[in-house]
């Protein structure tokens, strides 16, 4: 399958896929239980211990998270490898195995300079929880979950999709624990540490209106190409990739989508809202990073996150190598921010590691 960044390339063939397998999602469910008995022997043998989630507003540095803690060699996450039959990957990867493609890599589509290829970690579990919470995506709003949620059959769908990942990434007998970017999980944090006590959740965040700026600006990108492209939107939406262009939706606790395209002020209340959330929210055992700091003291930032994680320092030694400043945009001075942006960005930054 072609990666996002190139939309408009994806064959007959590859859309057909798609609609196939994502926009009929019992489908998907039907298979993996399928799935879950003929591998049964193989997932029982598998444990999931300290999974590691990062979530957070997207333009934080989740992405490079993500590619920097799988690149340890600790981690098992989603790939593109598994698009589109994201939640049966072991019958997938036996079916496409005599068409599957070199990994050449690809600028994606946010036009960031970030290159991805078959084989780069990407955000598709939300598609598991689209599959089991249809009725948390409304039109105009996401809905937040709470422990109240909690449901057995998805529960047990949910670990054993996870043993199938680490089964996946599994080489020469040593077992990886799972990890996942996906940014929906700001909206059910409780949720997540009730599910797997002895997870770690990392948020990271960044300053208020650089960050605030560049979500305005990858959602003017991914308006421009949704309306060259219905696929790209629908591809979007099949994957639970709610953050920009037509296919935005915000979380409950944000209100409901405006009527009009929203302008910086409300990328910046956006903001505000959906960290107080998470702050209000976070369990015991979230991580908060700060990336500005992490950019300036990323050596004992990482070593403090490896400690964290439980992994050995050195696997995040060349990280600081990976860093990437974000690009500068035109931003509200510091002096300008409003009472609730500042006590915001100070609370998290008391929280940060």
């Amino acid at each position: 399958m072609e990666t996002l960044s190139s939309a408009s390339n994806y064959s007959a063939l590859d859309r057909f896929l798609h609609h196939l397998a994502l926009g009929n999602l019992e489908l998907q469910k039907s298979i993996a239980d399928m799935e879950d008995r003929m591998h049964a022997a193989t997932l029982r043998r598998i444990v999931i211990e300290q999974p590691v989630f990062i979530t957070s507003l997207p333009r934080a540095g989740t992405t490079l998270l993500l590619e920097l803690l799988v690149g340890t060699g600790a981690f098992a996450a989603h790939t593109y490898r598994e698009m589109p039959f994201v939640l049966c990957p072991m019958i997938w990867k036996s079916v496409s195995g005599g068409f599957r493609r070199k990994a050449s890599l690809h600028e994606r589509a946010h036009g960031d300079g970030v290159k991805v290829g078959y084989d780069s970690p990407e955000a598709f579990e939300e598609v598991i929880w689209k599959a089991f919470w249809p009725q948390k995506y409304q039109p105009a709003r996401i809905g937040i979950w709470s422990q109240a949620d909690r449901n057995a059959e998805f529960e047990a769908a949910f670990r054993d999709h996870m043993r199938k990942l680490v089964a996946l990434r599994t080489d020469r007998g040593t077992t990886k624990r799972y990890v996942s970017k996906n940014n929906a999980n700001i909206a059910r944090l409780p949720l997540l540490a009730a599910l797997f006590p002895d997870s770690a959740i990392i948020i990271p965040f960044r300053d208020p209106a650089a960050h605030a700026a560049s979500i305005a600006r990858q959602h003017a990108n991914f308006l421009s190409l949704h309306a060259r492209d219905a696929f790209a939107r629908k591809y979007m939406e099949w994957i639970g990739h709610y953050e920009f262009g037509q296919a935005f939706r915000p979380f409950a606790f944000c209100g409901a989508r405006p009527e009009c395209e929203p302008d910086m002020e409300y990328w910046l209340e956006y903001w505000v809202r959906a960290y107080t959330f998470v702050l209000d929210t976070a369990p015991r055992q979230a991580v908060f990073l700060d990336y500005d700091r992490l950019l300036d003291s990323s050596k004992a930032v990482f070593e403090r996150l490896a400690a964290v994680l439980g992994i050995p320092a050195d696997t995040l030694s060349n990280a600081a190598e990976r860093l990437r400043a974000p690009a500068q945009l035109s931003t509200i001075p510091e002096a300008r921010w409003s009472p609730p942006v500042r006590d915001t960005y100070d609370r998290l930054r008391e929280r940060a590691i």
